[in-house]
């Protein structure tokens, strides 16, 4: 059997209060095991990066349980959450979010040092990160030098480069031409394991080639669960 790791349990998630408020999840139950690549997609607005944020314990739900690699966070403190996410968790996002003023090593490298790396050991695991993202001899260009597939992968890079059991990413692609995002996505599929899986929210319909299974979901419920090519046999 695999080990699941993130499920969620009847999630709902509401903004607003009184005559304001407006429900965005409404019971909402998935799961992601390792050994898979799942996405989930929906038309804007249908509330796919409010639960992604959810599954990620960036965010609270109004109602309902989230357990992620083991632990129920949706019932933990601020603190303990941020430990269990920084232990387990990759997060990719569609914005970089690179410093500008750090070359690509120093990005990663100094995240782990956050994470309480010694120096050496963060700098050898973003060398290691970087290389197996093709972006080995990029190892000293700064964001300002790189293109935008480049810098995706060093997201990529340093998602990975914390061992993380599980990777999420929020329309990782959506800035890239087809080409790019499809190498992107050559990247990420290489990085599922029997240890290890990755959900990612996308609008783009190219990358179902590489999914085992595709969630979708429509005002806020999950309306129906699709094997994708990599769980057909399209796909490597």
């Amino acid at each position: 059997m695999k080990r699941v790791l993130v499920r969620s349990e009847a999630l709902e998630k509401t903004f607003g209060e009184g005559e304001l408020e407006t429900p965005v999840l409404k019971g909402v139950s998935v799961e992601v095991a390792a050994g898979e690549l799942v996405l989930l997609m929906g038309p804007s607005g249908s509330g796919k990066t409010t639960l992604i944020s959810i599954l990620a314990g960036l965010l609270r739900p109004t109602a309902g349980n989230v357990e992620l690699c083991g632990s129920v966070i949706s019932e933990l403190h601020e603190a303990e959450v941020t430990r269990v996410r920084r232990r387990h968790l990759g997060f990719v996002f569609q914005s970089y979010n690179l410093f500008p003023a750090l070359t690509a090593l120093d990005n990663i490298a100094e995240v782990l040092k956050l994470k309480g790396l010694p120096a050496r050991e963060a700098r050898e695991r973003a060398t290691r990160a970087l290389t197996d993202v093709g972006l080995g001899e990029r190892l000293h260009h700064r964001p300002g030098e790189l293109s935008g597939g480049q810098k995706q992968r060093v997201a990529i890079a340093r998602a990975l480069a914390g061992d993380p059991a599980l990777i999420m990413g929020d329309e990782v692609t959506a800035a890239l031409d087809t080409h790019t995002a499809l190498h992107v996505l050559e990247i990420l599929r290489g990085q599922v394991s029997a240890e290890r899986g990755i959900l990612l929210v996308t609008h783009d319909k190219r990358l179902e080639q590489f999914a085992d299974r595709v969630i979708e979901i429509e005002d806020g419920q999950i309306s129906r669960v699709l094997p994708g090519g990599a769980g057909t046999g399209a796909a490597a």
